[in-house]
């Protein structure tokens, strides 16, 4: 993974307050363990220009879908943020 793409994963993997998102990230490792179910993935493809507004968007994909949980599987950072997570319930 290269520099750029590590920077957004970090920034995407960061919390946030529950009051301001009520889908939560997990870990891959986490999801498994908990046995929560995949509904698929969500992404999105240039679409926002700062991580927290990724973030936001990926949150409402997942929510959307009836998801309560996602984990970030690939961040991208060229100009603009792209974005796939897993959501799961």
């Amino acid at each position: 993974m290269n520099y750029k793409k590590m920077v957004v994963a970090a920034v995407l993997l960061g919390t946030f307050s529950a009051g301001a998102m009520a889908a939560q990230e997990i870990s891959r490792e986490e999801a498994k363990k908990m046995g929560y179910t995949s509904l698929g993935t969500v992404s999105i493809d240039n679409e926002q220009t700062a991580p927290m507004d990724a973030k936001k968007a990926i949150n409402k994909l997942v929510e959307e879908k009836g998801g309560k949980y996602y984990v970030v599987i690939e961040a991208n950072n060229d100009n603009k943020i792209s974005a796939t997570a897993e959501a799961f319930k």
